[in-house]
Parts: structure tokens; C-alpha cells; sequence
């Protein structure tokens, strides 16, 4: 199920907004303020953000660069030109006016994710020195501390292994809770468990440190995994 994240400090238009995405069938986190936002993000990864400007703490521009990788749609009352079309090539991936028609905000919601393509969905991920090809399924090293005879020299990896990789590298530096990697990854893997998935991130470690030298899977105890930038 894809995850969305509403971030407005508008209970009624929070309620109305989640209400007609739950029925659609998306999971809807919320939170109420940009302080808040910044903290779920660091535990969890959505799929998608609907983001209002005006919030108390960090402001829906501050938290729009915190948010690579994950497709942003703007929530606003301001109308002008100028600040929309900065706004888009800040990193919004589509802008909607308040107040909308929740059926022009679901059309809008399920347009942006079929667009995988813009916003993190590429022919590779990269992130510190490692790259997962994303055809060929197989992830290198540019890393001159790699022990391998060439530090570009690819290995394959399962399809779980590459499941787990590429949730990790869509959402760089943010811990990933187990139950959200095993949401994210059940489509492409549905066999993968609670149980074992320790095991296929435990061979996906050994696997990236053979190439890049160095552990590249961080665990954060009792709450899921990130890749470390150290």
C-alpha cells in the first residue's frame, strides 16, 4: 500500500484530504507542523507528500530540499506565478490550489506516482561511491577503497537483496522502520518476513562492503536500517 504523508497545520483540510485518500486505498501518515514533518521523515519513508507553505516551526519551503527523492505536491492558497514556477524547479512535483476538489487532488496524487521516473525511479541510484543499476540489477563501486581489482566491477544481486538496496537508496540517510522496508518491498518480494529479513540485509551488507570496503547498511536497534555516509 502506498504511503502519503499530508503535512498541513489545517486540521479540517488534514481531515478532508485523508479521509478521500484512505477510501482511495493510499496509508495516510499526517503531521501538523514543519518540526513535525522533519521528525517523521527521519523514521519513515512515504511514497508521496502533499505539503502545505505556511506551517509553525519549518516552513513548507525549508522542508521541500529535505525531501529528494519523493515526489512533493504543493498545497496552497497563494496563487501567483512566480512562486509556483519556483517552487516546481525548487523540487515540487505539482502544485494544487486551496481550495480544491478532492477528486483534482487524487487525479493529481495518482499522476504523480505513476511518474517514478522524475523522482527517483532512474536507470541507476547512487549514493556515496555505491550505484544499483536498476535493469541489470546489479550494484558497483566507485570507491577507491574497494578491494575488488576494479572499483566499477558490478555484482548481482538477489531479487530481495535488490528490493531492500533500492528502498534504501530512494530514501538516502533516512532510517527505514522493518515494517515500512517490508511494505515497500512486498510487491517485488512478497516471500520476505519480518524473520528473515535480517538475513537478506546481513548478505546485502556483506556484498556492499566487498565492493566498497567498508559497511555501507547502518542498523538502528528497534527501529529499522539507513545507509551510512561514513
Amino acid at each position: 500500500m502506498e504511503k502519503i504523508l499530508i503535512v498541513d497545520d489545517d486540521v479540517y483540510i488534514s481531515d478532508v484530504a485523508g479521509e478521500v485518500l484512505s477510501r482511495s486505498g493510499y496509508e495516510v501518515l499526517r503531521a501538523y507542523s514543519g518540526t513535525e514533518a522533519k521528525l517523521l521523515l527521519e523514521r519513515d519513508a512515504p511514497d508521496l507528500v502533499l505539503l502545505d507553505l505556511m506551517l509553525p516551526g519549518l516552513s513548507g519551503e525549508e522542508l521541500l530540499p529535505l525531501m529528494r527523492g519523493v515526489p512533493v505536491i504543493v498545497m496552497s492558497a497563494k496563487t501567483d506565478v512566480e512562486g509556483k514556477v519556483a517552487l516546481l524547479l525548487g523540487g515540487a512535483a505539482d502544485y494544487i490550489t486551496k481550495p480544491f476538489d478532492t477528486r483534482e487532488l487524487v487525479a493529481r496524487v495518482k499522476v504523480a506516482l505513476r511518474r517514478p521516473a522524475l523522482f527517483g525511479e532512474r536507470d541507476t541510484l547512487s549514493f556515496c561511491g555505491i550505484t544499483l543499476d536498476l535493469g541489470m540489477r546489479t550494484v558497483s563501486s566507485s570507491s577507491p577503497m574497494s578491494p575488488m581489482s576494479s572499483g566499477a566491477e558490478a555484482v548481482r544481486l538477489t531479487p530481495t537483496e535488490f528490493a531492500i538496496l533500492k528502498a534504501l537508496l530512494s530514501n538516502p540517510s533516512r532510517v527505514i522502520t522493518k515494517s515500512s522496508l517490508l511494505d515497500r518491498i512486498a510487491e517485488e518480494t512478497p516471500d520476505c518476513t519480518e524473520s528473515s529479513l535480517k538475513t537478506h540485509v546481513s548478505n546485502l551488507r556483506g556484498k556492499l562492503r566487498m565492493i566498497s570496503g567498508r559497511d555501507m547498511i547502518e542498523a538502528v536497534w528497534g527501529i529499522g536500517f539507513r545507509l551510512s555516509e561514513e
